[in-house]
């Protein structure tokens, strides 16, 4: 599932390709992915210039002057730039054409993924209104997360997943995260002290940074622009080696999401 960091590529990757161009046409081939895709869109983007592409959490917003563009990749979905002529595939479902040719196609298998129209402030929709601070801010410190920890008896890695708490933190990050910490993902969110919280807040910054800054600079086939190739200390590697002590990687499920972390060094 594409986190923060896959998002924000995907942003700076289309930003100087489509900032500046027109709409020409928009092809639906389905009508609804998570929620219902709004069909007014071959009416309304065609003619309207992309003024800007920002990202609030996990979700990809088109300042389109009248009215803001937003998309969400959901579990399995992806953004192509493509030639206009490229004929689509099986779960290619939408098309956004551009003046000189460009195409953005949206490929989604499972259909998890969210493209709908807003024309108020997009901070403002009820999809972003509760999302809690971006993470890559000022406003994400170790005092604001010691703060939402309080009175949290749930499993510390849920609370950092949790979207109202801090923005677009999923499951990969999460758990390299707290692993860079070395605070287990199963802890009661209210044990940590203000300089756990402290500690925590700067590495899911700097662990989210690094993978920004590791797919900026990465080329994938085909011009996919969600997904790059990543090394991981422990998602994924349950049953492996500790990079840090050698001992072998535990994996369990916490909310139903794969969990690896070290029991010596992670407390």
């Amino acid at each position: 599932m594409p986190e923060l960091p896959e998002v924000e590529v995907t942003r700076r990757r289309l930003e100087p390709e489509l900032v500046g161009r027109n709409f020409t046409e928009v092809v639906l081939r389905v009508t609804k992915l998570r929620l219902p895709v709004p069909v007014e869109l071959a009416r309304i983007l065609p003619g309207l210039a992309v003024r800007g592409i920002e990202r609030r959490g996990k979700y990809l917003l088109f300042d389109c002057g009248h009215g803001w563009l937003l998309i969400h990749l959901g579990m399995t979905g992806f953004l192509r730039l493509l030639r206009s002529s490229t004929p689509p595939g099986k779960h290619d479902h939408l098309d956004f054409i551009f003046d000189g040719g460009q195409l953005l196609r949206f490929h989604d298998p499972r259909k998890f993924g969210i493209v709908t129209w807003f024309t108020g402030d997009p901070q403002e929709h009820p999809l972003l209104v509760n999302i809690g601070p971006e993470p890559l801010t000022d406003a994400f410190t170790g005092e604001y997360l010691f703060t939402a920890t309080r009175k949290r008896n749930g499993a510390l890695k849920q609370l950092i997943m949790d979207s109202s708490v801090v923005a677009g933190v999923g499951n990969i990050y999460a758990n390299e995260a707290l692993f860079h910490s070395g605070i287990r993902p199963d802890r009661g969110a209210g044990t940590l002290t203000v300089q756990e919280c402290t500690l925590l807040a700067s590495v899911i910054r700097t662990v989210l940074e690094e993978s920004i800054g590791e797919g900026s600079t990465c080329r994938v086939a085909e011009d996919t622009v969600a997904y790059y190739p990543q090394n991981f200390t422990v998602y994924g590697r349950g049953g492996e080696q500790c990079s840090s002590c050698g001992s072998r990687l535990e994996e369990i499920r916490l909310g139903n999401r794969s969990t690896v972390f070290c029991r010596i060094c992670q407390v």
